[in-house]
């Protein structure tokens, strides 16, 4: 159940600008990824696509959160259990109609995610048995010693790269997604390998249902513009379902919508289900987040945090003269490893052994 990020701009340019992003707790601002683009001058605001760290003056946020507020009537309950009752319609029609055409690729996700590569060869074939037979499948589940999940997988605009990237011989990648078309999608593109993944409908918001992997068994869980397609009140549930699969040290990476992003503010009225939760024309719905409610979700999990970043960013539509200001949130939350008894007097805040964390 990948929103349909690119739509809404999201990824545009992320590749040739880069990232800056700030921790709110400390004021810091963090190491840039791909790029130190600063608006100095707002008179040269069109010479670039796009600009990093963009600070907002206490007016501009203002004039956000006054936004927000007159277009924030929900609309009535009926009309939003028709909208919860279809959404798997409503995301099966999208893939339907979009299948991979427009989205874009995700430049920047070995950068801020190291995690998923964490013995990066480009270019180099796998040695694993891609057969694609049940029993060599089940052996590559059995034998893999570095796990990772990636929910709401779209058409595989992160799985594929993590396969074509990481060709750690004991990788396994599972991915799923709330959209049967979406799965299909992912499965007929010719860079699936069923000896290296496997991809299955799964609905995150459903705690009951069981997931294809044992609890305490993956090292990463990826979450990227998933979790706010979600209701509100079925992201604890879910997060706390997920942190379960986590082995100990295995960690969980989200990047997702921020509060008074772009896309919130293009929301008209007739377009509110509760606050910051949003229907968009096509029916599917977003959610659009503070550093705070993410941290929530993930600690009463019982993670450990590891970053909590918010990205700002000034993009420039300079044939007309347009500018757009994104907000999205990256976050990293791992599960408490096992202390060996042999470092039980060391600092908790080291990293385990084998756990690739970048907290730049």
């Amino acid at each position: 159940m990948a929103a349909p990020h690119a739509v809404d701009g999201v990824e545009g340019g992320t590749g040739e600008t880069g990232l800056t992003l700030s921790d709110s707790s400390t004021g810091d601002v963090k190491r840039p990824q791909f790029g130190t683009r600063f608006l100095t001058d707002p008179r040269q605001v069109f010479q670039h696509n796009a600009w990093d760290n963009v600070e907002w003056t206490d007016e501009q946020e203002a004039a956000a959160k006054k936004k927000v507020l007159e277009h924030s009537q929900p609309l009535p309950p009926e009309k939003q259990e028709e909208y919860n009752s279809r959404a798997n319609e409503y995301w099966n029609e999208f893939y339907t109609i979009h299948e991979n055409r427009f989205f874009k690729d995700r430049h920047w996700l070995f950068t801020e995610f190291p995690e998923l590569a964490p013995q990066c060869s480009l270019n180099h074939e796998s040695h694993l048995d891609a057969s694609g037979t049940e029993e060599s499948q089940e052996q590559s589940r059995e034998h893999a010693t570095y796990r990772i999940l990636e929910v709401g997988c779209g058409v595989g605009n992160t799985v594929f790269p993590i396969l074509k990237t990481n060709n750690d011989p004991g990788l396994f990648v599972y991915c799923c997604d709330f959209s049967s078309t979406a799965v299909e999608l992912v499965k007929s593109n010719p860079e699936y390998d069923p000896g290296r993944c496997y991809a299955f409908v799964h609905d995150l918001s459903d705690v009951e249902a069981n997931y294809p992997i044992p609890d305490e068994t993956l090292d990463v869980i990826v979450l990227i513009f998933v979790l706010s397609a979600l209701h509100p009140k079925k992201m604890q549930a879910s997060i706390s379902r997920l942190a379960r699969l986590l082995k100990p040290g295995g960690v969980m990476l989200l990047r997702d919508y921020g509060r008074y992003d772009m896309a919130q503010l293009r929301f008209k009225k007739g377009r509110c289900l509760s606050e910051n939760f949003y229907v968009r024309g096509d029916g599917t719905q977003v959610y659009f987040f503070t550093q705070d409610e993410l941290h929530e979700l993930f600690t009463e999990a019982k993670l450990e945090k590891v970053q909590n970043l918010v990205d700002r960013r000034l993009q420039v539509n300079r044939g007309k003269q347009l500018t757009m200001y994104r907000v999205w949130i990256q976050c990293k939350y791992r599960k408490a490893p096992v202390q060996p008894p042999e470092t039980k007097g060391c600092d908790r805040g080291e990293n385990p052994p084998g756990l690739n964390v970048n907290y730049s």
